[in-house]
């Protein structure tokens, strides 16, 4: 097998410009290279300002770097595929159609047949137990259940790589728990490659192999933590109270403060 073939997303020493409001130009990112392997769960952190969302914007496809390449399974990145499925902190459902027909929307678009739409659709639903709530429309669901249809309505075109910018970040605490365990049951069974953006300290503990620490002006990766722990985790277990702590000393470095709740 190829290098290319074993990563799913290379970032390759990239720079970012953008225009402030009052016309100031300012590097967004500086220099950034980051591979993203096949099947690997990789979560960034940062605080506001690092350009955690403009790298994620770049994989998707939706910018263009200043400088430097971006390229997803050996392909240079030129607008968004349907390799890459997106999920945002918003829930960017349509609010006319139902949990079904959220799901069934990519495939709409890519020209699948009305019997292939149901089933996948189906398929996704029961994948996210939410096989009840088909024919309910967004606002007849929690901010929990609406997640999980926009985790399915990305899952849909079958993409080989999952980017996710703050996803439970409007979720209460409980609800969040139960999702970041339905999100690695859905990664493990479907051998996804996750890039995941966090504010959260343990959450990116929790859920990633790695964990991308940024820091801002400009927009760089200060370290990457390698998270060696077998799943399911316990957040109550030294090795993670370690990884916590060592995630933390980075930001303390830096001066740099994030969510640690």
């Amino acid at each position: 097998m190829s290098d290319n073939q074993q990563i799913a997303a290379r970032v390759y020493d990239v720079s970012q410009l953008y225009a402030s409001a009052s016309g100031d130009i300012h590097w967004a990112l500086r220099d950034v290279s980051l591979d993203i392997r096949d099947g690997e769960f990789v979560c960034a952190i940062g605080p506001s300002g690092c350009g955690k969302t403009t790298l994620l914007n770049m994989i998707a496809g939706f910018l263009q770097p200043t400088q430097g390449t971006v390229e997803a399974h050996g392909q240079t990145v030129r607008g968004p595929g349907p390799d890459r499925g997106v999920v945002f902190q918003e829930y960017a459902l349509f609010p006319w159609l139902s949990a079904r027909r959220n799901v069934e929307f990519g495939l709409r678009q890519h020209g699948a047949s009305r019997k292939v739409m149901h089933e996948k659709a189906q398929q996704l639903l029961d994948l996210i137990g939410l096989t009840h709530a088909a024919d309910r429309y967004p606002f007849e669901l929690s901010g929990g259940m609406r997640q999980r249809v926009a985790v399915a309505r990305a899952l849909a075109t079958e993409p080989q790589l999952l980017l996710m910018d703050e996803p439970f970040a409007a979720i209460d605490a409980l609800t969040r728990a139960t999702l970041q365990d339905e999100l690695l049951r859905i990664w493990q069974k479907l051998s996804l490659s996750v890039f995941f953006i966090t504010h959260n300290i343990e959450e990116a503990v929790y859920l990633a192999q790695r964990v991308v620490v940024m820091s801002p002006h400009p927009g760089r990766i200060e370290e990457i933590v390698e998270i060696d722990m077998p799943y399911p985790r316990n957040r109550g277990d030294a090795a993670f109270g370690a990884a916590y702590a060592r995630i933390s000393e980075v930001f303390a470095r830096v001066g740099q403060e994030v969510n640690v709740a």
